[in-house]
């Protein structure tokens, strides 16, 4: 039997500390050497998924990270997947499949049942590369939680793994949470504990001093990289809003509904690399105002988020943004709620049903058998605003539990928004549900604008991805922004011309991305003292 890779992990102080992006820079800067490397981590907590070319899920940092060392991304890259619900259930997915009978045992009696899956997988990542690189995830001195541990320490500790802590400087107290997380962990533990990582620093490293030698004298670990804060396109592990925005303002402001239950944000990435874009979290009706294009991205629970938006009165402000020709973009859960209703009969989210937007008249039924695959679709024929792209090829992924059609019946009525809640801009259209409202007391397009699919699967036209009314357009396909020509569409419609727009494609702009980043990166790591601790030579 051949020996096992090497391990080199990557953990952090907190959350967000930049265990992600390190992961994956790491990850170009080793195989830029000839090192066969691959990432793992054990267990993700996101609604940030990739979909494999088997057809199941996994984290999307670890599929950034396979793409980073250059191989394609594989399910034992991230055995076990928790896909947040509400804030105490989660859907469990078990290499790459969801396994709901997990999701019903309480938190700490399953590691004896994940466990074996994140040995197995790891083992047969050692056997197959050069180097393992893990990323662990939050904090390892997490203490109260180490007994249940199945991605911290006891996958150092099982695989014999060098482990760095990185810790983000900009947040300020860099050196006391180092500090802090070195002495709450177990002696040997800290026995595993190699080098010390201050991210995201801004000014002259010599100002540091002498606090990293201080730090050593303290613990005995040596300082092993001052990483620079840096601005990039490459997608957070959480898919959030970003907390680093542009410096150029964008001259078309386009809203993105923030949800509580938000997935796959990265959807919205290939935009903010848009010259002419300036992308808007939108939490707040008021951050409706002045849009000139809305997205409703994907929802890990389209009716809980479906019922915000509602409460929140943004609902009412999107439809009438739309009476006003504002494009809206919805995908995934998004698309679902630009419907007539959505229906859950077997609680696979929450249970029950909800009346939608009414801006595309299609109903969304959820089914226990979710979609996911990588899906290559065509435009189609018809009367829809991409009509002359018809037969275009698009690549995304599909996640989704819903199955959407045309619906023919009118929706029970929109209650009238709070007036507190009106966008108090002139001009601005009535409410559906107000008198003089387009369309109807309802809320609704039927009868104003025809509506069609403009999205299927390539070789299946029965199977429709995606609907659109006027300049609504809704669709199921992850990724639909990544290719070139429908993002060009897209802005069209929100008025930026086509010619301003970067027809490379999205994974070459990732792939020169990782390079930039992995060289800034590499530039502030002690590299040779790194590879030295996993016995590749410099």
């Amino acid at each position: 039997m051949s020996a096992l890779a090497p391990v080199l992990m990557i953990q952090g102080t907190t959350s967000g500390a930049g265990k992600s992006l390190l992961t994956a820079a790491l990850c170009r800067i080793l195989v830029r050497r000839g090192i066969r490397v691959a990432p793992f981590k054990a267990q993700n907590m996101s609604n940030n998924a990739a979909v494999t070319v088997e057809g199941g899920e996994m984290g999307r940092a670890q599929a950034l990270q396979a793409a980073a060392a250059r191989i394609p991304p594989e399910l034992r890259m991230n055995p076990v997947l928790l896909k947040p619900l509400a804030d105490t259930r989660s859907d469990v997915v078990i290499l790459g499949r969801s396994a709901p009978e997990l999701g019903r045992i309480p938190w700490r009696e399953r590691r004896p049942l994940l466990w074996p899956h994140v040995t197995s997988a790891l083992a047969s990542l050692r056997r197959d590369f050069d180097l393992v690189m893990v990323e662990g995830a939050g904090s390892p001195a997490e203490i109260n939680l180490r007994e249940s541990d199945i991605v911290n320490m006891a996958v150092a500790r099982h695989s014999g793994a060098a482990v760095l802590l990185v810790t983000d400087i900009d947040r300020g107290g860099a050196f006391a949470t180092l500090y802090g997380t070195w002495a709450l962990l177990e002696a040997e533990d800290r026995a595993l504990l190699k080098g010390f990582i201050l991210n995201r620093f801004r000014g002259d490293p010599a100002l540091l001093d002498p606090a990293p030698r201080l730090l050593e004298g303290k613990t005995g670990v040596p300082t092993l990289g001052i990483v620079p804060w840096m601005r990039h396109l490459l997608p957070e592990e959480d898919g959030g809003p970003r907390l680093q925005r542009d410096e150029r303002a964008g001259t078309k402001r386009i809203g993105v509904v923030r949800f509580p239950h938000l997935s796959n944000a990265d959807d919205i990435d290939p935009l903010r690399a848009e010259g002419s874009v300036e992308i808007t979290w939108v939490s707040h009706v008021r951050q409706l105002f002045g849009l000139d294009g809305v997205i409703l991205p994907g929802s890990r629970n389209t009716l809980a988020d479906l019922a915000w938006i509602q409460e929140a009165g943004i609902g009412a402000g999107i439809i009438a943004l739309h009476r006003a020709s504002v494009p809206i973009l919805g995908i995934c859960g998004g698309y679902q709620m630009m419907g007539f209703r959505v229906r859950d009969p077997l609680g696979v989210e929450v249970g029950g049903e909800g009346v939608g937007l009414g801006i595309l008249p299609v109903e969304t039924t959820l089914a226990r058998e979710k979609e996911t695959v990588l899906s290559r679709a065509m435009v189609t024929d018809g009367d829809h605003a991409l009509a002359p792209l018809a037969g275009t090829g698009v690549e995304g992924y599909e996640i989704h539990h819903g199955r959407t059609r045309l619906c023919s019946e009118e929706p029970a009525p929109l209650l009238p928004p709070d007036p507190g809640h009106r966008l108090p801009q002139e001009g601005t259209p009535p409410h559906p549900g107000q008198a003089g409202a387009p369309g109807g007391p309802e809320g609704t397009t039927s009868g104003r604008e025809p509506c069609g699919p403009w999205l299927a699967r390539a070789g299946q036209p029965e199977a429709v991805l995606g609907h659109s009314v006027g300049s609504a357009w809704g669709c199921y396909l992850h990724g639909i922004l990544e290719n070139p020509t429908i993002r060009r569409a897209w802005l069209a419609e929100v008025g930026v011309s086509a010619d301003s727009s970067d027809a490379e494609p999205w994974t070459s702009r990732l792939d020169r991305e990782l390079d930039r980043v992995a060289d800034q990166v590499e530039e502030g790591l002690d590299l040779p003292r790194i590879l030295e601790l996993v016995g590749l030579t410099p």
